[in-house]
């Protein structure tokens, strides 16, 4: 009964709610945004979400629009300002996402939407991990995130997926909470963001 009702119900709830709290503060980043990154506000890319069905993921922009002298963007690492960073580390970037969970296309809680390109990697299982709709945060976040293997979050997706309950989505949004105040799990072990999805990794 939660599944199939209760949690989408939540969903538009907490996030209509969130939306009209935290207004001031989308218009705030949106001027930070514009000031250090210019236009546009939003960094836009699609992701497959629930049974796999392809949807634009908005983001506040963390990273300039520098190129080279031949016209070609700047590496990552140049083009990521100290405002960006910023964002990233509170995940103060991801508040866009609250329109996608009022829409349904995503959830407050479920496995993260990640890059078309490793739909074709996923094994049987972790396919599974698209039964559900894609979530703000997840199980695999709040157990270690970026510091845990691919394999490792996975497993906790999975896991998500076959036990979705209102408990288990109370913890996860608490726990949440907590690693975003303490900045924890932010980074992967090599000091980098988690690296790309391969298949093998």
């Amino acid at each position: 009964m939660y599944k199939k009702f209760f949690k989408r119900f939540f969903d538009i709830v907490l996030s209509l709610m969130a939306i009209i709290v935290l207004s001031p503060l989308y218009i705030l980043i949106s001027i930070l945004v514009l000031i250090f990154m210019g236009w546009p506000i939003l960094f836009k890319q699609p992701r497959p979400g629930k049974d796999e069905k392809i949807f634009n993921m908005y983001k506040f922009r963390t990273m300039t629009n520098k190129k080279d002298k031949d016209g070609n963007l700047l590496p990552n690492e140049q083009r990521l300002t100290k405002f960006g960073n910023f964002l990233r580390k509170t995940s103060l970037d991801e508040l866009p996402e609250l329109f996608l969970i009022l829409t349904g296309k995503m959830s407050i809680v479920g496995p993260r939407p990640l890059h078309i390109e490793y739909l074709k990697y996923y094994n049987e299982e972790q396919k599974h991990r698209h039964d559900v709709r894609p979530g703000l945060t997840g199980w695999a976040q709040v157990n270690g995130r970026n510091s845990i293997t691919w394999t490792e979050r996975f497993k906790y997706d999975i896991y998500y997926v076959n036990n979705v309950s209102f408990l288990l989505d109370v913890k996860t949004i608490l726990l949440t909470i907590k690693r975003v105040v303490f900045r924890k799990d932010i980074y992967s072990t090599n000091g980098e963001f988690m690296e790309r999805f391969n298949g093998t990794n």
